[in-house]
């Protein structure tokens, strides 16, 4: 069985009692192949060459594009400085008013270098790995694109004061998401990962109100093209669950600060649950530590679809012994 049919089987129902083990690699993937963030993010040769051999070294079950979240801000016009060992900077706001907002372009994703980088990263990993593992591509959801555009202090007070500003710019950046999740499931991903994590940051009726919308026409629009949809809003979620359910998401991700039985009494077990070890204690803890930690959690929900990782990235100095053993860990079985 390949890793896309086991993932397909848990996804479906056929195959039970195996817990998907794909933890978010960024960084670490960057340095475990001894290159540079800055190359990681940059270059999708690069790129897809770290996180396969990440993939063969962890034998992850899936790989994916996550790498920043400025691809689109740099489409739409934003300049992008690339870090050697840090996340890339965006230098300047794109949008301040109303009219900023109407001036403000939609790209083409397929001409734009960092859209145009990640969907040729896809296109490798589909010639590379040939159909046999998931690829997960990724966009920006709605309000975590328009803070990237506007500023996060600057979007989170339209978001309060100016609807009509708040609207208009999530609906441009919602055009580009959905041409760029077009574009990156036409190159052969299975799956696509929207990353929203700003959306932990407001109460759930601003959520509703706002965002709620948005994300089940993104989720519905994914699907229409035949691809999964991954659900990233890491931290504290607990007050939003109960609106995530209605989204229609097949994974959501959850951060340690969720207890995964509620997030699964909420959501159901139709949702694959991914997370929910504290990246900081798989990075702190020793091998054996987070051997057990892994083993208590996966044996806690087997016989639910659920992806065994960290509630967020692996931090890039997390030793690689403790990734192994949650690897190992993920095949457990009680004896």
């Amino acid at each position: 069985m390949t890793k896309k049919q086991l993932f397909d089987g848990v996804m479906s129902g056929e195959v039970t009692g195996k817990a998907i083990f794909w933890p978010i690699l960024m960084h670490f993937a960057a340095r475990f192949n001894h290159t540079t963030y800055g190359k990681f993010a940059s270059d999708y040769k690069v790129f897809v060459a770290s996180n396969i051999k990440s993939l063969d070294y962890f034998e992850l079950d899936m790989v994916s594009l996550i790498s920043d979240p400025y691809r689109e801000t740099s489409a739409f016009g934003a300049k992008i400085e690339f870090q050697e060992e840090g996340v890339p900077k965006c230098l300047n706001l794109l949008v301040q008013t109303t009219e900023d907002v109407k001036a403000l372009k939609n790209p083409d994703v397929y001409k734009a270098e960092r859209t145009l980088d990640r969907i040729n990263g896809a296109k490798l990993f589909s010639q590379k790995l040939k159909g046999n593992v998931p690829v997960m591509g990724w966009i920006e959801g709605p309000l975590a694109e328009a803070c990237d555009l506007a500023g996060v202090s600057e979007m989170l007070i339209k978001l309060m004061t100016d609807p009509d500003f708040s609207n208009l710019l999530m609906d441009k950046c919602m055009i580009t998401a959905r041409e760029f999740a077009k574009a990156q499931v036409e190159a052969g991903c299975d799956i696509i990962g929207m990353g929203d994590a700003i959306c932990s940051q407001i109460d759930n009726y601003t959520y509703d109100t706002l965002i709620k919308a948005r994300h089940i026409d993104m989720v519905e629009y994914i699907h229409s093209l035949g691809a999964r949809v991954k659900l990233h809003i890491c931290g504290d979620i607990n007050h939003l669950l109960p609106s995530i359910k209605d989204l229609g998401c097949d994974i959501v991700d959850i951060d340690w600060q969720v207890d995964l039985d509620h997030a699964y009494d909420i959501l159901g077990t139709n949702v694959m649950c991914a997370g929910n070890i504290n990246p900081v204690t798989i990075m702190q803890k020793t091998a054996n530590e987070i051997a057990v930690l892994s083993k208590i959690l996966v044996e806690k929900e087997k016989g639910k679809k659920f992806n065994l990782s960290g509630g967020c990235e692996i931090a890039v100095t997390t030793p690689p012994e403790n990734l192994l053993a949650m690897r190992k860990a993920s095949n457990y079985e009680k004896t």
